[in-house]
């Protein structure tokens, strides 16, 4: 499993070799850009898109325009997230549209996004709330002509607020033994353990928001650490060896969980 730590702090992809996740709404309208000195993955900020304004605002054009800036000068983009319609249950309330047009407007998109930029690594997101629902959005890819088997990385998505129940285990387990490299959005230590062995990879801004709570490391002067990097990489570090030993990342040669 790789992990990936979610960060609000643009300026970590040009200070560390950790992967970091990094959402688009952080990275619009800067007009300059880190390198990155690591490998790093985009969320497209979809939730916080779809809970603002019951829609997506942002142009599909402007997205590509976005991600294609991104790969080429911050460097390094594993893969980036696709324009999709999370289904949480608020979520549906908030657009007024149905969990089946959800699936259908997620993978339509990644669709077009693909159309018109072949070239660059946005990936397949699943989207649905039960699991017959993830399994119907997986058969919506298949008719389009999208082997998911063949994919990289799988999103899964609007399973974060309750990756550490048992519901949520059952959706990744059944769909990692459909052969899909699925990467989990938003899962903390819970989610981990319970489901961390069927995730190719997943991604966690639980530090921030644990920090917020606690004060500052020995010899840091902020009020907290909800902004530190050492704070983020210690928690990181901490999480990972807090794994069982089959569920825990490699190592690269330099010595850091990749």
């Amino acid at each position: 499993m790789r992990f990936f730590l979610g960060t609000h702090q643009v300026d970590w992809l040009a200070r560390t070799t950790v992967p970091l996740f990094v959402s688009h709404r952080r990275l619009a309208g800067r007009r300059t850009l880190p390198r990155a000195a690591g490998v790093w993955a985009l969320d497209s900020g979809g939730f916080t898109e779809l809970s603002m304004h019951g829609t997506w605002r942002t142009e599909p054009a402007a997205y590509l325009a976005a991600v294609r800036r991104f790969a080429d000068e911050i460097g390094n983009l594993a893969w980036a997230a696709p324009m999709d319609w999370m289904c949480e249950p608020w979520i549906v309330q908030n657009t007024g549209l149905s969990v089946v047009e959800h699936q259908r407007r997620t993978v339509d998109n990644l669709l077009n996004l693909r159309h018109a930029a072949p070239d660059l690594p946005i990936v397949p997101v699943l989207q649905g709330w039960e699991l017959d629902d993830y399994l119907r959005c997986a058969d919506l890819y298949e008719k389009a002509g999208i082997d998911l088997t063949a994919e990289p990385v799988v999103g899964l998505g609007s399973v974060c607020r309750r990756q550490a129940t048992g519901e949520a285990a059952l959706i990744v387990s059944a769909l990692a033994d459909r052969g899909l490299k699925l990467h989990g959005f938003g899962f903390k230590v819970l989610g981990l353990r319970r489901a961390g062995r069927n995730l190719a990879s997943a991604d966690s801004l639980a530090w921030s928001f644990a920090a917020r709570r606690k004060p500052p490391l020995p010899g840091h002067t902020h009020k907290n650490c909800a902004n530190c990097l050492p704070y983020a990489l210690t928690w990181r570090t901490r999480l990972l060896e807090s794994l069982p030993a089959w569920q825990q990342p490699g190592f690269d040669v330099l010595g850091e969980a990749a």
